[in-house]
């Protein structure tokens, strides 16, 4: 089966876990994403099937949108609080201190990759080395926050931020980097990717639905072509 499915990718898959549950559903073994959601992160997946895998090269560089929790005053190994904490303090940071640092950190920026990330070091990828207590040097990396938006402040303290970013950013290191220009650190408590390019959240199927009417969640390719083609 060819062809194109936005996924809601639901929070504890990989998205590889996705793709391989797509494989049997679809009965097509060419199946892949075009840009990897963390396993505790939920959002837009886009899956390619059949002949459009060939396409997912250059699907990968579209801009992405996400909406993030970020928790100050807590630092951890995966720089999200599904890691072990390394410090955590109670904080008291006001709207007024955050929105001043935060200007900082839009437009073209550099940003090291986390440790913990799929990003490979000598045919090693960089978690690997991370759980057996391992750390290599990382170098900056460009990347360009295109919007970065503080919103509501919730009940556990957490901070809402609405995100669109290019390729290759790390949303988990944009709120560890945010705590430390703060002063205070922080992490990140919770993601939801709501764009990729111009596909978005409101288009996505879940599994259960796609499990439940796999052809008539099949869009066609030329719609990733026009992606491609940015029309």
């Amino acid at each position: 089966m060819d062809g194109l499915l936005l996924v809601d990718k639901p929070m504890d898959w990989t998205s590889m876990d996705v793709c391989a549950h797509l494989r049997n559903v679809l009965h097509e073994k060419h199946v892949g994403h075009t840009g990897t959601l963390d396993p505790n992160a939920t959002g837009l997946l886009v899956v390619l099937a059949g002949k459009g895998t060939k396409l997912a090269k250059y699907a990968e560089n579209d801009e992405k949108e996400y909406t993030a929790r970020m928790r100050l005053g807590t630092v951890t190994d995966t720089q999200d609080i599904w890691g072990t904490v390394l410090r955590q303090e109670t904080v008291d940071v006001s709207r007024e201190a955050i929105e001043t640092v935060l200007d900082r950190f839009r437009g073209p920026i550099l940003q090291t990759p986390p440790m913990y990330s799929a990003i490979k070091h000598r045919g090693k990828k960089l978690y690997e080395i991370a759980r057996r207590g391992g750390e290599v040097k990382r170098e900056p990396r460009p990347i360009t926050i295109y919007r970065l938006e503080l919103t509501d402040r919730d009940e556990a303290g957490d901070w809402g931020l609405q995100i669109e970013c290019s390729k290759g950013t790390y949303i988990r290191t944009l709120c560890a980097d945010i705590g430390e220009a703060l002063g205070c650190g922080g992490c990140m408590s919770a993601l939801r990717r709501t764009r990729a390019g111009k596909f978005t959240i409101s288009q996505a199927h879940t599994l259960e639905e796609i499990r439940s009417d796999p052809e008539g969640c099949v869009l066609p390719l030329d719609l990733i072509q026009q992606e491609v083609q940015g029309t």
